[in-house]
């Protein structure tokens, strides 16, 4: 057992692209959290009966991917017209069932295949699925979550405090007592801030980002908790509701 493996414990929590490349194979699923927005944006479309591809590449490359697989492509940026979609979880309300969809974002598209290779379930998870993802994974013995966290300009990993509360939520959903030290803590930052009703996660640097940017209808989106019912589920290529897989589309 590695010194950081968290191998003694059920729940386990660790941050980013490395928490898989370390720890991934000694669980049997993942939940990812990235939750301004591509956690949000996944939910959402899922929600809507939606296919999201996820795509780790902000380049012309991801709408050759989607022509190939005769799905629509977001917009890399958050801009969007009436008729297309993007990274603003805005603009995914409209999106229509049996669309599918490709979205590249590198953090949470990245993070999600790689745990995809490493032969375990992955889910991907938010406030607004919380609850669903949290009874999701609880039908795994060992659990790792993963709060992605944002970028600093030099490309290094900017721990976010809206994917750790995130992350924390679900864990305490679950319900588990089995959880590791850095798992117990993300409990207790979701306690923190569930009794304020999540109200100083408008003003933390992401939320201030996307203010910034005029996208204050995206913080509002991203911070509503359990609004969605269904969990977000990786089948290969794409996220879909677990119902959702069995359908017909």
């Amino acid at each position: 057992m590695q010194w950081f493996s968290q191998n003694k414990y059920e729940i386990r929590l660790e941050w980013g692209l490395s928490a898989i490349e370390h720890l991934a194979r000694e669980v049997d699923c993942a939940v990812i959290v990235d939750v301004m927005s591509f956690s949000t944006c996944v939910s959402l479309a899922v929600d809507r009966g939606a296919r999201i591809y996820p795509y780790p590449w902000k380049d012309k490359s991801a709408s050759e991917y989607a022509r190939k697989i005769g799905a629509k492509t977001a917009n890399p940026d958050r801009k969007f017209s009436d008729k297309g979609y993007s990274l603003s979880p805005v603009s995914i309300q409209k999106i229509s069932k049996g669309e599918s969809l490709v979205l590249p974002s590198p953090n949470g598209s990245a993070i999600s295949f790689r745990a995809r290779d490493a032969g375990i379930t992955v889910f991907s998870g938010c406030f607004r699925n919380l609850s669903a993802t949290a009874e999701a994974g609880s039908s795994f013995r060992r659990v790792l979550v993963v709060p992605c966290g944002e970028r600093w300009p030099d490309g290094s990993i900017r721990p976010s405090v809206e994917d750790y509360a995130a992350a924390g939520g679900i864990i305490a959903a679950m319900g588990r007592g089995n959880c590791s030290p850095e798992a117990q803590s993300a409990i207790a930052v979701w306690q923190l801030y569930q009794m304020q009703n999540l109200l100083p996660l408008r003003e933390c640097f992401s939320a201030l980002e996307l203010q910034q940017r005029g996208y204050n209808e995206d913080i509002a989106l991203c911070l509503e908790v359990d609004t969605a019912k269904l969990a977000c589920q990786l089948y290969g290529d794409f996220y879909a509701s677990v119902k959702r897989i069995h359908d017909s589309w």
